[in-house]
């Protein structure tokens, strides 16, 4: 499998759930995806920065640094930078601190700069939104934005993609793929237990499996 693949693999185990959950937009969800379980896991983190290094890389962007908004952006910051070996990292803090030098931006700093904004989960887009403002204000060049989770509602997107411009915003993943993936994965993991003798939908012959439906070895995969 990819980088890409177990990384997904991971997301789809570690940090998708089912149910009924309240956002922090205030809307409710039938599921709820909290990348920080991923993100801060010791092998979900490794993933998490080959696959982003490896999209910064494609698409050409060179960047400098790698941010976002605290606390989504954080481990994906640390670990792009720990993978690449040659990008730094800055955070972008909610509010400037009233204290010390009370600036808003963490770590590297160099104005004129050319940077990639990253984030965990885009639903609206605020935080993601919040990142690149604060990052102009500083002084930086955007050379395009991240996100590992996009929930494609809210119009997150169009938020973003309006803030970014003329910079790109790219997803990794959609909230579709990594649910797609988690029911993929929850099905392939119950057990085949027949009450009665079943035949394959497909072919007639005798059935091996019946979750979610009887078929035989030969039109299983």
């Amino acid at each position: 499998m990819s980088a890409r693949e177990q990384l997904l693999s991971v997301l789809a185990e570690k940090s998708f759930r089912l149910g009924q959950f309240k956002l922090s937009s205030g809307g409710t969800s039938d599921y709820y995806v909290d990348c920080r379980t991923t993100t801060l896991d010791a092998v979900g983190s490794r993933l998490t920065g080959e696959v982003f290094w490896d999209e910064i890389r494609s698409r050409g962007w060179r960047p400098q640094a790698i941010g976002g908004l605290t606390l989504g952006a954080d481990p994906i910051v640390s670990a792009v930078a720990v993978v690449s070996g040659e990008v730094n990292g800055f955070l972008v803090r909610k509010a400037e601190k009233q204290h010390g030098t009370g600036q808003r931006i963490e770590g590297f700093h160099e104005k004129g700069a050319r940077v990639v904004i990253v984030d965990d989960v885009c639903t609206t887009g605020a935080s993601t939104v919040q990142a690149i403002e604060a990052a102009r204000e500083f002084g930086f060049k955007i050379a395009g934005v991240m996100c590992l989770v996009e929930r494609e509602e809210a119009g997150g997107r169009a938020n973003v993609e309006k803030a970014a411009a003329p910079a790109p915003f790219i997803s990794i993943f959609t909230a579709n793929d990594v649910r797609r993936e988690h029911l993929r994965a929850r099905d392939k993991s119950v057990p085949a237990v027949f009450a009665v003798s079943a035949v394959c939908e497909v072919c007639g012959r005798p059935a091996s499996a019946n979750n979610p439906r009887n078929l035989c070895p030969a039109h299983q995969l």
